[in-house]
């Protein structure tokens, strides 16, 4: 085979092995530390508002979007403003709610998880429910 034509394919190789998504968890293992958030949120086909919002479809989604929810005017001004609950974003926010909204219900009863490994998984889990 040519060089060229060997390098080329090793290119395209590299193109479609780094244009997947960036969530670096493992989402099984973000499947059980979940059962943490599930006193407040559901996910699923059949998921609903309990005291937060379903997350499905939470990665990639605006803040404040779910239809119908009662969100904090925090959380309604930071999707009013664009926020969207990307995986830095998510994780920001599951270390640390208070550092972003002080006063949401969730700052106010969720202390954070600590470890960034946890908080990856759990990224990693929510990125495959769809909406």
């Amino acid at each position: 085979m040519r060089s060229w034509v060997k390098k080329g394919l090793i290119g395209m190789a590299l193109i479609v092995g780094f244009s997947g998504p960036a969530v670096a968890g493992d989402p099984e293992a973000g499947k059980a530390v979940f059962g943490q958030c599930a006193a407040c949120h559901q996910v699923g086909p059949n998921a609903q508002s309990v005291i937060g919002p379903p997350l499905n479809g939470i990665v990639g989604a605006k803040a404040g979007a779910y239809p119908g929810f009662a969100y904090s005017p925090g959380m309604k001004k930071l999707g009013e403003e664009g926020y969207v609950w990307n995986e830095e974003h998510l994780d920001a926010w599951l270390e640390n709610p208070k550092a972003l909204l002080p006063t949401s219900m969730m700052s106010l009863a969720f202390q954070g998880i600590k470890d960034p490994t946890e908080r990856a998984n759990i990224i990693a889990y929510l990125a495959t429910i769809p909406k």
